[in-house]
């Protein structure tokens, strides 16, 4: 049977191909999950449509991603944290610290997308990386300061 795959299916194929499965694979596991959809006239139509809105949703998405690139890399976030004598903090500024501080100021970024891999222990000036968009990185100041 032809088929449609609508998502991602490991060692079978990405979302928009289309493939040829048994039936009873097709019938039994993968239509009622609704992984995939018979290949026909219509379903390819639908199909192409479905592309055409991805690809629009994905540009837009794009766009706005740039325009926060461009914003983030002229930002310079401050944060407050207990130090001692030497300037080692009493704790961490993790991704987590940092996320919060962009909400405060109006920036809504996942944690998982701040792309620093320790946590920030001493007092300072960092850039951390955050990811937005496939290919776009902005290079974030953060300046930890002595509470």
């Amino acid at each position: 049977m032809k088929v449609i795959l609508q998502k991602d299916i490991h060692n079978l194929g990405e979302a928009g191909d289309i493939k040829e499965v048994a039936d009873g694979y097709a019938r039994n596991y993968l239509l009622p999950r609704n992984l995939v959809m018979v290949a026909n006239d219509n379903s390819k139509k639908i199909l192409q449509h479905q592309e055409k809105v991805i690809k629009i949703k994905k540009a837009k998405r794009k766009k706005q991603s740039e325009k926060l690139l461009e914003s983030l890399n002229n930002l310079e976030v401050k944060i407050a944290a207990q130090a001692g004598e030497e300037g080692k903090l009493f704790g961490a500024v993790t991704p987590i610290d940092i996320a919060k501080k962009l909400k405060e100021l109006g920036y809504e970024i996942d944690k998982r997308k701040i792309a620093h891999a320790d946590p920030i222990k001493q007092l300072g000036e960092y850039i951390i990386p955050v990811k937005l968009d496939v290919g776009l990185t902005a290079n974030l100041k953060v300046q930890v300061e002595k509470a």
